[in-house]
């Protein structure tokens, strides 16, 4: 199922991404630091959404109460929930 997100308080104006039960792939910055956000998607690839959560949730981006890492991780999670039904 592929996914769309509109992160809040970060640079990128949605991220993209494909999930299968809580495995995520093809994720996708629009928007942002180029080059850091295409590295975090390529070293992410494959990842669960549990494992997603554990690392990235919580990271801020300088005075930032998020960052572009903690928005994928909250988008990870709501997507799970919603094709869970939760």
């Amino acid at each position: 199922m592929k996914y769309e997100f509109e992160p809040e308080g970060v640079c990128p104006m949605q991220i993209t991404f494909d999930i299968d039960d809580d495995v995520i792939r093809n994720i996708e910055f629009f928007g942002g630091c180029n080059g850091n956000l295409k590295a975090i998607s390529k070293l992410l690839d494959g990842w669960t959404v549990d494992q997603i959560e554990e690392k990235l949730r919580g990271n801020t981006c300088g005075r930032r109460p998020t960052s572009c890492a903690d928005q994928l991780a909250i988008a990870v999670r709501e997507a799970y929930n919603a094709q869970k039904g939760a």
